[in-house]
């Protein structure tokens, strides 16, 4: 089956030199796994798929397919862009950067039957010359409050940024991120590690397995995992449940104010 059409380029490419080459689409299937280990083991892993999708290009689906992945912007950053392109263009600006002048490649959720939930989506920027600029970690907690890293890799692909965001009721928002985020490709292998005085309590990790995103792709993963936003939402809920039945004590959520840029 043919790939799905991307949306016409909104964006002009640079004159100056040649374009670097685009990546396409694609889907993963994917095992997503968190273990925590302080002040207790708990380990939870879950079965999902991801898109991967150029910002600029997002895929366009057959109209009886559409319910099954939606690229909304009020999904992503504020919310308040026209496209979510425009979005991270006005958060970057926000943290004096001028907009990629290459691809942009998101690792995300789509809107599935009306709903969506994207505990992480991933923005790998690069500039004209196909050299990645920075990449761009978008937070959503289950409280609908969301929160975007402006993070800067070294030679390993690992970035480090201080904690920001309530995202777990049983951590503070303390502590240092350590993530690995090399771009996807034939795989996809992703870490990301809470460090607090003392130790490490929580790991997270992606692994995946590039699918093409064809219309039998996504009816093959449609048929595996029939509602994955709602499924994510769900688990996280019950896996507190179980902690706190466990007895871990909840943390107080603080006030959460809006991130300049997401305005």
């Amino acid at each position: 089956m043919t790939e799905f059409k991307p949306e016409p380029e909104p964006r002009p490419q640079p004159s100056a030199g040649p374009a670097a080459p685009r990546r396409e689409g694609a889907l993963y299937d994917c095992l997503v796994t968190h273990v925590r280990s302080h002040p207790l083991r708990h380990t939870v892993r879950h079965r999902t798929y991801m898109w991967l999708a150029d910002v600029d290009r997002l895929p366009r689906l057959p109209r009886p397919l559409r319910p099954l992945a939606r690229f909304e912007s009020r999904d992503h950053f504020g919310g308040r862009a026209p496209t979510i392109r425009a979005g991270l263009d006005r958060f970057l600006a926000s943290r004096g950067m001028d907009p990629p002048a290459g691809q942009v490649l998101m690792l995300t959720n789509a809107r599935v039957l009306g709903h969506v939930f994207n505990p992480l989506t991933l923005y790998w920027c690069h500039g004209a010359d196909g050299r990645q600029t920075c990449v761009v970690a978008e937070v959503h907690n289950t409280y609908g409050e969301r929160h975007c890293y402006l993070l800067h890799t070294d030679g390993a692909e690992v970035a480090t940024t201080g904690k920001e965001f309530y995202v777990s009721p049983f951590f503070p928002v303390d502590g240092e991120y350590r993530m690995r985020l090399p771009e996807p490709g034939v795989t996809l292998a992703l870490s990301v590690h809470l460090d607090r005085a003392g130790g490490r309590p929580f790991t997270a990790t992606v692994r995946g397995r590039r699918r093409p995103a064809t219309t039998g792709g996504l009816l093959r993963a449609t048929l595996r995992h029939p509602w994955p936003t709602a499924a994510v939402s769900a688990a996280i809920r019950l896996h507190g449940v179980r902690l706190l039945l466990r007895g871990l004590p909840v943390r107080p959520r603080p006030r959460h104010r809006i991130q300049e840029g997401l305005e």
